[in-house]
């Protein structure tokens, strides 16, 4: 092996970034190629036959990392650049734990609620219906929805231990 065989690789680069482009189509992806073949080169450079063509052989190597490549692309499924997903976070497990048994704690209450509240707090709260809207789907004065409303909120936050109504400065102060 001469000493010259990091020149003789360097000489062929141009080469195997035209063909890497050539089979992948990409110019990052090519130059990833092109450096895994020239790692691998390095690493393998006791396997090559001096009596053989080094371009020929560069380009083996090259030509099985981009198979490898695509092998590896087939099952590791979707990949999405992290710039690209905006919405893209940290998911905290405690966070996700907590709200998850809320959500299920505020379904329960939500069960047990009386059918008319039920159904006045589904409408507004959930559907996102107006008073007015709910009032006249079930057939009921708006101050008749505002209050069921207002009754079915106060019973959930208190199942969910949730104070529905701080308590006045000049509350405290007559006391």
């Amino acid at each position: 092996m001469s000493d010259s065989f990091a020149d003789d690789i360097i000489a062929f680069l141009p080469n195997l970034r035209r063909f890497a482009l050539s089979l992948c189509r990409q110019a990052d992806l090519a130059d990833d190629l092109v450096q895994i073949t020239v790692e691998r080169a390095f690493r393998g450079r006791d396997q090559f036959d001096p009596a053989t063509r080094l371009d020929a052989w560069l380009f083996r190597i090259l030509r099985n990392a981009w198979i490898d490549m695509v092998r590896r692309k087939k099952t590791q499924g979707i990949e999405i650049d992290i710039d690209d997903a905006a919405d893209a976070r940290v998911v905290d497990g405690t966070q996700t734990v907590e709200t998850s048994l809320m959500l299920q704690s505020a379904k329960q209450a939500m069960a047990e609620l009386p059918d008319d509240q039920r159904e006045v707090m589904m409408l507004i709260c959930v559907e996102e219906m107006s008073y007015k809207e709910a009032a006249q789907i079930l057939d009921a004065p708006i101050g008749t929805v505002m209050s069921r409303l207002s009754r079915a909120r106060i019973t959930i936050a208190k199942k969910l231990g949730i104070n529905a109504a701080p308590a006045r400065s000049s509350d405290s102060e007559q006391e």
